[in-house]
């Protein structure tokens, strides 16, 4: 479907749109409101349309939930005379989705900035200098709710899920950078291999929040994209034969992604905490760091400054041992966590993906740089993140000796094409980043891709067709495990690969132009070179999300093996329910290592424990062997 075809598509999925603004002595209001049932309660919403920060920026967009539906709400800051308003009125406008299983609300935000920018231009082309809207500044926004508004209950199928090909390149597709999940290869990039910490603490269902400054765009984005690493796996939607035959959890729906959360949301993420389902969450209240007993893992996007040129900070949320005659309450305390030596395998696959649409990424509008941004950082040496690693360097050897450090044709870390190809922090200052025309100011969405120079930039041509599209990848073995990518490797180093024979990429032509920075030459794309663009940033993200879904179906094999052979059913089998008592699980180092996991990474060993609790049952107690005699029957294959 063509972009004009999608755009003339309206969704008929909303239940409230409502307008909340900042009162000099009331504070937070939702001051007008339409809604398609007059059961729906809309309180507390005026404080997940307005987060607190807001007012430094000029403009932003919020993703948020209520009771479960989702929603967004476009913010503008708008300068004013009027008397007790400080120079300035804050407001948003916001829209109320029906509950469903794939809510898609960045359809909606296009046309209620549009409608935003309407109503606001309506109230001061009155000449008055007074910005209060009236009942007839609302006609606009009442016919656009009339327009989108429920109609049935099956919502004519706007909630629906078909899978990622229909959902990035079919029926439900939309304009380039529209959907969050197109900007998962630059936010990879933005995390570097801790994104899989991000991906073991959302399979595993934990507490996720993510903390950043306004503007919040990015980090709501980054909320829906961290979902969908597992959205395929955790649904119980069945759309692919080899979906209904695999491992299933005793959750039936994915991880649940909250958006905006602020401090009138305690309650509320106390009792999502008890489902066991999960959620990923981001805030701009401080005093979260101050609590870290209400989730497992936090995403600092504030730490970096452009002098350390670092990534985004990844806390965990450990319990501190109550000491003899102390107090019985339990404490919690923040600890630095980084990626484990076993992720650097995955995240070497995905890393060569990334490179292949290096070219794209010098492209993005998801977080591109300001025109007049400064050169590229080039003091990050190769090994910044690694040397980070806590894991033991003694497990490097033994993957040596057994075989499964897998060699790399150029090393992710490598900076041998120069180090500005390692990417930069931008932040604050002449740094600074831009979503869409709105500035900012976080590390968390800075850190730009590099361009690689050569001939093989991922480029699709013009006459590419969808089924090409969603054909293109390619596949490569690691023991049991199947990885699927993006486009072959022209080195001859790594294991080899092989092309899907109904793939069709157009290579770039040796004498194409490769970006090398951010001219005014983007300002004048044709629409051949927008279709291009578009085109690789789909098989990006496509053969990522396949690559992540892949590695998820592997791991959960070999779980589903183990809890065979140690007579323990899973969770969604009939039997779980007729076991009574605790039951025991055992894992040596050798079990381990068939998860291409750390024997003795202890976060490697946490999250087995998650799997277990999410495939297995609550009642089931993981115990890991780290003895002498374990850990030489892994390394040389013996016991």
């Amino acid at each position: 479907m063509s972009e004009s075809d999608s755009s003339r598509r309206v969704p008929q999925d909303l239940v409230a749109i409502f307008h909340a603004s900042f009162h000099p002595t009331k504070g937070n209001v939702v001051d007008w409101s339409l809604k398609a049932s007059h059961d729906l309660n809309l309180d507390q919403l005026e404080f997940s349309a307005l987060p607190s920060g807001l007012h430094l920026v000029e403009q932003d967009v919020v993703y948020f939930t209520k009771d479960g539906q989702h929603g967004v709400c476009v913010f503008r800051r708008r300068s004013t005379t009027e008397q007790g308003h400080r120079g300035v009125r804050l407001s948003s406008l916001g829209i109320l989705f029906a509950k469903s299983h794939r809510p898609r609300p960045w359809r909606h935000v296009k046309a209620l900035k549009e409608l935003i920018d309407t109503v606001y231009s309506c109230m001061e082309s009155k000449g008055t200098g007074i910005l209060e809207p009236t009942e007839t500044d609302w006609e606009p926004a009442r016919v656009f709710f009339e327009e989108r508004k429920v109609r049935r209950s099956d919502l004519g199928s706007a909630g629906d899920w078909a899978g990622w090909s229909d959902e990035l390149d079919g029926s439900y597709s939309e304009p380039l950078d529209s959907n969050p999940t197109l900007h998962l290869p630059h936010l990879l990039r933005i995390l570097g291999p801790s994104s899989l910490t991000l991906y073991k603490h959302v399979l595993g269902r934990k507490r996720i929040l993510i903390y950043t400054l306004p503007p919040v765009e990015v980090a709501c984005i980054l909320c829906q994209v961290a979902g969908d690493l597992c959205f395929d796996c955790q649904s119980d939607c069945n759309i692919r034969d080899i979906s209904s035959s695999r491992l299933k959890g005793k959750h039936k729906e994915p991880i649940n992604v909250l958006g905006m959360v602020t401090l009138t949301d305690l309650d509320r993420l106390r009792a999502e905490s008890k489902t066991g389902r999960g959620w990923i969450a981001c805030t701009t209240d401080a005093i979260f760091l101050e609590k870290p007993s209400h989730y497992d893992l936090l995403i600092d996007l504030t730490t970096s400054t452009p002098n350390k040129s670092s990534r985004p900070t990844f806390y965990a949320s450990k319990l501190v041992p109550t000491q003899p005659g102390g107090p019985n309450t339990p404490s919690y305390r923040l600890s630095t966590i980084r990626f484990a030596w076993s992720d650097v395998k995955l995240w070497n696959e995905i890393d060569r993906i990334l490179q292949l649409d290096s070219d794209g990424a010098s492209h993005h509008t998801c977080c591109s740089p300001a025109p007049d941004q400064a050169q590229k950082s080039k003091t990050i040496t190769a090994w910044t993140d690694v040397w980070q690693v806590y894991e033991d360097v003694c497990m490097i050897c033994a993957g040596l000796w057994m075989g499964n450090w897998r060699g790399n044709s150029t090393m992710s870390y490598s900076t041998a094409n120069g180090a500005e190809n390692w990417g930069a922090v931008r932040l604050e200052g002449d740094d600074d980043l831009r979503v869409n025309g709105a500035y900012v100011r976080n590390v968390g969405m800075g850190i730009e891709g590099r361009p690689v120079e050569g001939p093989s930039t991922l480029r699709v041509g013009p006459t590419s067709t969808k089924s090409v599209r969603r054909a293109s990848a390619m596949s490569w073995s690691s023991g049991k495990a199947t990885v699927v990518g993006a486009m072959p490797s022209s080195s001859s180093n790594g294991k080899a690969r092989q092309v899907s024979s109904s793939a069709t990429v157009v290579p770039v032509s040796a004498g194409a132009d490769v970006a090398e920075g951010y001219t005014l030459d983007h300002l004048h794309e044709s629409e051949e070179d927008v279709s291009q663009r578009r085109n690789g940033q789909l098989l990006t993200t496509m053969a990522i999300l396949q690559t992540f879904h892949a590695h998820t179906l592997f791991q959960l094999s070999v779980l589903e093996d183990l809890l065979a052979r140690q007579g323990v059913p899973p969770s969604s089998s009939p039997d779980a329910a007729s076991s009574a008592g605790e039951r025991v699980i055992s894992l040596t180092p050798k079990d381990i290592l068939a998860f291409e996991l750390g024997p003795l990474s202890s976060f490697d060993a946490k999250y087995l424990e998650w799997l277990v609790q999410e495939y297995a049952g609550d009642d089931v107690k993981v115990t890991v062997k780290r003895g002498w005699k374990d850990l030489l029957g892994a390394i040389f294959g013996y016991g």
